[in-house]
């Protein structure tokens, strides 16, 4: 291969954590929208006027999903061999910035499906508990907003391994 400056694995690295990305915050939106979501048609039993007003935890995991979408778009588009010399440097820094969105927004999923599910439950036997368990799915959520602002900051670093 002639004309490629850097290392030749390190896009793998690059686009591993592209995918890390998505598909462990996709997966914790996944599970948290299932979970919340069956506890939700639970509580449509019981209280279908609360339906909507209990929605609020399936909006929530599916954020998450769109933080993994956010760094992987940053990390493709980071990944230019032939404009740009790519090293393992800027590869590990991709990959190290996917798996830090990725497993926060996998973790923060769990969190928001287990909250969300008892929440709703409890929030239609008392209706004094939405508050509290609104704040609860906030400080889940910004788990994975701190996976977010990591990841954006290990993909910056990307490209300053070496002067070119």
């Amino acid at each position: 291969m002639t004309g490629f400056s850097g290392d030749e694995t390190a896009p793998f690295f690059g686009f591993l954590g592209a995918a890390a990305a998505l598909v462990f915050s996709c997966m914790g939106a996944a599970y948290g929208t299932a979970k919340s979501g069956v506890g939700v048609a639970s509580m449509g039993v019981m209280r279908p006027e609360l339906v909507m007003k209990s929605i609020v935890p399936v909006v929530m995991a599916g954020v998450l999903g769109i933080y993994g979408l956010i760094i992987a778009v940053i990390i493709s588009t980071g990944i230019n061999p032939k404009a740009k010399s790519y090293y393992l440097f800027d590869g590990y820094a991709h990959l190290s910035s996917g798996l830090a969105c990725g497993l926060a927004g996998l973790s923060a999923g769990m969190a928001i499906g287990i909250v969300g599910d008892a929440g709703v439950r409890a929030n239609a036997q008392q209706p004094k508990l939405f508050v509290g368990m609104i704040l609860i799915l906030i400080f889940a959520e910004a788990l994975a907003l701190y996976g977010l602002i990591v990841g954006i900051i290990l993909s910056s670093r990307a490209g300053q391994s070496r002067a070119d």
